[in-house]
């Protein structure tokens, strides 16, 4: 009877590939059959995939310029990411980075439209702080309901992302229009003062908050009670609430730190990138920011390394049009390869239901 015990509740044997590697190894099966389908696309179209993929390499990673411009695109998208990883995290499905972005950016910029007279000293921390507060309130607007009555984020989310485009569209049409634009839709340009300094090149400060962030996401969701929490309610919700862990109070809070992170991103970007508000002042970083944080399996260090190439695929279509390449290819790669990624792991989820069915299958004979 005992040796029966012993078979029954004996854990079923691990597959000889660590889960980490199986899961790696479908995210890079995802990124190169999103490639060879994109691949196709180009030869129905008459372009040659090869000369397209390394016009897009050069142009993103192929010369100093390049980088720079790459790694101007990444920062946005990191500190997005790392927005979105804590909400996934904890179970909330934010789709708003977009919105949290451009909110975040408004904010910033008004303080450096209406006080450009202030000094640098001044103004970049006022900056910095309204953009995180932007962004942070955008992110509670969803986040109330979501967290006493149960109203579903990923819509209100998502709505909120064209409401503040709509917010763009209102202010740069209409009380922050420059007057010397002849109507085009941007306001007046930002003063020397409420411009990021330069790392080098054209790499503003914006890369240093983007990798502090990362630090302080990595610790804190890693190494922190907080962070057990909100992995425990991402997990269960409800035994997360058995356990006594204040869910309502902790969905508030991580949404207001996602829309934060974004917030950042949105002021680094006109602050370091654009030295203005205009239409169109984020090309989808917020929906990018969602593959990114699939692909790098919600973990903010890599992360990193997964939106900088993607930043170098976003710069790479922009050298693509030379070659008569429309850019939208790089939209549809990035498509391809959440979609790619989503049914690889739930294709890998059911292999790993059968191995384990099948183990136990084994041990139950083993003990009769």
């Amino acid at each position: 009877m005992a040796d029966a015990t012993l078979a029954i509740t004996r854990p079923a044997p691990r597959s000889r590939i660590p889960d980490w590697v199986e899961a790696v190894l479908v995210r890079i099966a995802a990124v190169v059959a999103a490639l060879l389908l994109c691949a196709v696309l180009l030869i129905l179209q008459g372009h040659n995939p090869l000369l397209a993929y390394a016009d897009m390499a050069v142009g993103a990673f192929g010369s100093r310029f390049a980088l720079e411009q790459t790694l101007l695109k990444a920062v946005p998208l990191m500190l997005t990411t790392l927005g979105v990883i804590l909400t996934f995290t904890a179970g909330l499905w934010n789709i708003g980075a977009e919105g949290q972005l451009t909110i975040g950016a408004l904010a910033a910029s008004w303080l450096a439209l209406n006080y450009a007279t202030l000094p640098a000293l001044v103004l970049l921390p006022g900056m910095v702080l309204l953009g995180l507060l932007g962004g942070a309130f955008w992110a509670l607007v969803p986040a109330v309901p979501r967290a006493y009555v149960g109203m579903n984020e990923v819509i209100s989310t998502l709505l909120l992302n064209y409401v503040a485009l709509l917010v763009v569209d209102y202010l740069v049409f209409g009380p922050w229009a420059d007057p010397t634009a002849f109507n085009f839709p941007y306001s007046p340009a930002f003063s020397d003062a409420a411009r990021l300094p330069m790392l080098f090149g054209d790499v503003h400060l914006g890369l240093v908050f983007a990798l502090a962030a990362t630090v302080v996401v990595a610790a804190v969701v890693g190494h922190t009670a907080w962070g057990y929490e909100i992995r425990t309610i991402g997990a269960s919700p409800g035994a997360a609430r058995y356990a006594g862990m204040p869910v309502a109070r902790n969905i508030l809070v991580v949404m207001a730190a996602s829309g934060a992170l974004s917030g950042l991103a949105g002021m680094a970007e006109v602050s370091g990138m654009i030295f203005r508000v205009q239409q169109g002042l984020s090309p989808g970083y917020g929906y990018s920011a969602i593959i990114i944080a699939w692909l790098a399996k919600l973990n903010p260090w890599a992360a990193v390394p997964v939106a900088v190439l993607f930043a170098g695929l976003l710069n790479g279509g922009f050298a693509l049009q030379t070659s008569k390449v429309p850019a939208a290819i790089t939209y549809m790669i990035q498509a391809a390869i959440l979609f790619l990624v989503v049914a690889g792991e739930s294709l890998l989820a059911r292999v790993r239901r059968a191995r384990a069915a099948a183990a136990q299958k084994a041990a139950l004979g083993a003990a009769r």
